[in-house]
């Protein structure tokens, strides 16, 4: 959809605005008077993620004034192979601070406001205003229905992204003009039905795609040009390189946005529920419930089987004692029930919950009934028992 820019142009450049940003200017459709806009612009990127890390880079190259970047947590060595706003000096800081860092280096001439905070249904109004618009990288189904109706509230545009293994999806969802996250998908997955990065992992280069393609929808929706990806879903798959299209309509009779809630599920975008959130019926254990029982196991007081659903290269970053290697896929194609003793209680665990859970089911349907898997996986365990390993 066409649209009018969304942002009034500054009054003008400054010499090292003019020189810096050349070849923006000497683009027709942006020119000195787009510059201007972007120069004006105040954009907000919640996550400072995959998706976030690129599309701040190219906002700051770009010209944007002001960047707002949302995020609550610090940077870890497993976010360096997609995250690359951030960098082996920034290991253990703020992710906020880092990316801040780097867009000083980029372009000093760029505002960054730090917001070292998970959006709430009690702030994201008040970290929403006084932004003209709002980019989700988030990686959390909760935190992405919180923010678009905080943007319908607030009558923002705001630029989606989603990536999982080798697939990507974005959109533009502005509820004066169009379609929001609600009308895409109206309610969020049930907890576990859908795998995270972490666990399904992610092809490091793809974030850098999608979100690219975020940053060119906010340059074009602050400037006027071109045509957005307002009613239209764009879906990649790398492995295939191709692109689809779906269109996207509001859906008629949605009653709109007029109060905040707390978020529909605050569990990673394609995660497991954590400690603490358990799905009805799913036999658990904590992980300091697991270590009574592995000690009373050893005592001979107890009985059972742990096993680990992961893959090997998983187990040599981090392993629970006690446990044996069975990866899910074993599960998956039934060899795993040939290695496993129908009559004698099973404890399984992945990383974080959701193949655990997955192996379960599986072998509740091959008929073993005394099976409970670790809430919250090897994380729970290296957390609350074993802080001596490290988390990957």
């Amino acid at each position: 959809m066409d649209l009018p820019p969304l942002v009034e142009p500054a009054p003008q450049l400054t010499d090292a605005e003019l020189r810096r940003y050349a070849r923006h200017l000497t683009v027709p459709e942006i020119g000195e008077e787009g510059q201007r806009r972007l120069k004006n612009a105040r954009v907000l990127c919640v996550g400072a993620g995959g998706l976030g890390s690129p599309a701040l880079l190219y906002l700051a190259a770009a010209g944007v004034g002001t960047l707002g970047v949302v995020d609550d947590d610090v940077v870890d060595a497993s976010n360096l192979q997609r995250q690359v706003i951030h960098g082996g000096s920034t290991l253990g800081a703020p992710k906020t601070a880092s990316a801040a860092a780097r867009i000083a280096d980029l372009n000093p001439l760029v505002r960054v406001v730090q917001h070292l905070e998970r959006l709430t249904a009690d702030t994201a109004q008040d970290v929403l205003a006084g932004y003209d618009l709002v980019l989700d990288g988030t990686d959390n189904f909760g935190t992405r229905y919180l923010l678009s109706d905080a943007c319908e509230l607030a009558g923002l545009p705001h630029v989606w992204g989603s990536i999982l293994r080798f697939d990507g999806q974005y959109s533009v969802f502005w509820g004066a003009h169009g379609p929001t996250y609600r009308d895409l998908y109206p309610v969020p997955p049930e907890p576990g039905t859908v795998p995270n990065c972490a666990e399904a992992g992610v092809l490091g280069v793809l974030p850098g795609l999608l979100g690219t393609a975020m940053a060119v929808e906010a340059v074009k929706l602050v400037t006027g040009i071109g045509t957005t990806m307002l009613g239209r879903v764009a879906t990649y798959d790398a492995l295939s390189a191709r692109w689809w299209e779906i269109p996207l309509s509001p859906t008629p009779g949605r009653p709109p946005v007029t109060v905040l809630t707390a978020a529909d599920d605050g569990a990673p975008a394609c995660s497991a529920p954590g400690p603490g959130r358990p799905p009805e019926g799913v036999p658990t254990v904590t992980a300091p419930e697991l270590e009574q029982l592995l000690a009373a196991r050893e005592r001979g007081a107890a009985d059972f089987e742990l096993l680990d659903v992961r893959e090997p290269y998983e187990a040599r970053l981090a392993a629970i004692p006690g446990a044996r290697l069975l990866p899910l896929g074993q599960f998956e194609s039934g060899e795993a029930f040939a290695r496993i003793d129908p009559g004698r209680r099973v404890l399984l665990h992945c990383k974080a919950g959701a193949r655990s859970e997955r192996a379960l089911h599986l072998l509740r349907a091959a008929g073993h009934t005394d099976v409970a898997h670790l809430e919250g996986g090897v994380l729970a365990w290296i957390e609350q028992v074993d802080p001596s390993q490290q988390p990957y």
